[in-house]
Parts: structure tokens; C-alpha cells; sequence
């Protein structure tokens, strides 16, 4: 009877995929697991981001007047802005600060190489 291969939930059916099941790495991408608190609040922000943008697009189809258009525009990136934020500051309290305990700086150099394209 063939082994059957486990696949990451994301990359199922891809070279990577394969290759991660063929060896004993688990996953060949990179995940964090979340606290529920944490997954819910940051589902919610995202989804009224996406309520955000549907009304923008809603606006757009109803010949809205452009400044009316653009504070909304504003709005929803201020919203998404604020979700990076919280994104990184739960980034920065977990995982480079568990890998900088663990004595690499890794996770350091990668945020680094992160911030100038946050900071756009």
C-alpha cells in the first residue's frame, strides 16, 4: 500500500509541498500559531478593512464624488496601517524576541530588512 504524503494546508500540490513531505521537516513554509484572542482580533480588523473596501468600490459604482471616495480611501488605510502595526508588535514580542533568547538574531536581521518596506 502507497504512503500517503501530508501536505501544509497552504501549499498543497507543489514542488515545495513534495519536497517537505519527503523529508522530515513538517511544513515548508513558515506559520505562527496565535492565540485565539490574537487570531479573532486580527481577523476582525481585517474584516471590516474588507467591509472598507467593499463600500469604496460601492461608491465608485454609484459615480460618488471623488473627495467623498478618497476620505474613505484614507480611512481604510489608516485601518490597514493600523492592523500592520499591531501585526508587528505581536511579531516583535514573539517571535524575535523568542528567537533572540535562543541566542540567534535571525528574526532580528529579517524585520529589519522588513521595516523600510513597512515605513513606504
Amino acid at each position: 500500500m502507497e504512503e500517503t504524503k501530508k501536505h501544509c494546508c497552504c501549499c498543497v500540490d507543489t514542488p515545495e509541498a513534495d519536497a517537505a513531505a519527503d523529508t522530515a521537516v513538517p511544513c515548508c513554509c513558515r506559520h505562527k500559531e496565535r492565540s485565539p484572542e490574537e487570531y479573532k482580533a486580527l481577523l476582525n480588523r481585517l474584516n471590516r478593512i474588507e467591509g472598507q473596501v467593499r463600500g469604496i468600490r460601492g461608491m465608485l459604482e454609484k459615480d460618488a464624488y471623488c473627495v467623498d471616495i478618497l476620505v474613505q480611501v484614507a480611512a481604510a488605510n489608516a485601518a490597514l496601517n493600523s492592523f500592520s502595526r499591531e501585526l508587528l508588535a505581536q511579531h516583535i514580542g514573539s517571535c524575535v524576541a523568542d528567537d533572540l533568547r535562543a541566542g540567534s538574531d535571525e528574526k532580528l536581521e529579517e524585520l529589519l530588512r522588513l521595516l523600510p518596506k513597512l515605513m513606504k
